[in-house]
């Protein structure tokens, strides 16, 4: 009986907190096409994102706040298998993308925000993709990747990322609400457009956009109108991508050597399906994505399927 009542305790304390504010934040996130079959191991194999966010002390006067992003990140590219030999068979490049940015996110008191982020990095064997698949490998007891060596050449990664999201509707019992949300990327790694909807389902009355771990809006201080939200919702998040540029598919211009490219779908098709949720200083998530072909000829024509878990952790 005693452990059923500490059990009990500790489960309630993990997911009700008093109302505070925390103006600080580290993240972890990773992609991985095990997160949705073990099968599957191809085109966007896996991703990792290390990041440290806080909240600005100065805001603009319609600003409700302002909130800075420094982040670490890796992604990872594939044919559609790793262990391919032939540089026949090679359906896309193998490609890694490693990169620091800088971003800072605009929370304006409309219910709307703007996100601008400031990439820099390095694509080819110097972002160590070949070194980190046969990590991942060996942990899961998988075969040693081949066809690395044919590998998108390293170049020059510079991006500039831009993303607006504006509030739409919600129900008057606020437990549905949707959200335009658009993105913009300009530089030498990846050039594209896209545009689409954000739809969340809570299971709680849902916080405002302006203040949900859904748009990175969550920090809060003295200065700010929001105290910490309790959170708990599903959502979906289709987007059309129009692409003009993707160095990891078609080779930098920077450096025209490499020995696989390929020709670039534009229209992309992308669907999010998420969860996430609040518990004590943690927040967690869980998304399913899937993307229709962003190369052409590739021996699996049916979209590339994917998931992302993620960790975050609030800080005084």
């Amino acid at each position: 009986m005693k452990s059923l009542i500490f059990f009990c305790l500790f489960f309630l304390s993990f997911f009700i907190f008093s109302q505070e504010k925390f103006s600080r934040e580290v993240s972890f996130i990773t992609d991985n096409d095990l997160y949705v079959s073990t099968a599957k191991d191809r085109y966007y194999t896996s991703g990792f994102f290390l990041s440290y966010r806080y909240l600005s002390k100065t805001k603009k006067e319609n600003q409700e706040k302002k909130i800075f992003e420094w982040l670490i990140g890796h992604e990872m590219y594939t044919p559609y298998k790793s262990i391919v030999k032939s540089i026949n068979a090679h359906d896309r490049p193998f490609a890694s993308y490693l990169y620091g940015s800088f971003g800072i996110n605009r929370i304006y008191k409309k219910n709307t925000t703007l996100n601008t982020t400031l990439q820099i990095g390095i694509v080819g064997p110097n972002a160590f993709g070949e070194e980190l698949q046969n990590f991942i490998h060996n942990i899961y007891g998988f075969k040693e990747a081949i066809g690395w060596k044919f590998q998108i050449k390293n170049a020059f990664g510079f991006n500039f990322n831009t993303n607006y999201n504006q509030f739409l509707v919600k129900d008057p019992s606020n437990h549905y609400d949707l959200s335009w949300i658009n993105s913009v990327k300009l530089g030498t790694v990846y050039t594209n457009i896209s545009s689409g909807f954000y739809a969340r389902l809570g299971f709680k009355p849902l916080a405002k956009i302006i203040n949900s771990i859904a748009f990175k809006t969550n920090l809060n201080d003295k200065n700010t109108n929001f105290e910490r939200a309790i959170e708990s919702f599903l959502y979906i998040k289709p987007l059309v991508r129009y692409a003009l540029y993707d160095t990891t598919i078609q080779g930098s211009f920077l450096k025209t050597t490499s020995e696989v490219t390929k020709e670039l779908v534009p229209l992309v098709f992308h669907l999010e399906v998420g969860l996430k949720f609040t518990a004590n200083r943690f927040h967690f998530g869980y998304i399913f994505h899937y993307n229709s072909n962003k190369s052409k000829n590739l021996r699996r024509d049916n979209g590339n399927k994917y998931g992302t878990i993620s960790v975050n952790y609030l800080l005084d």
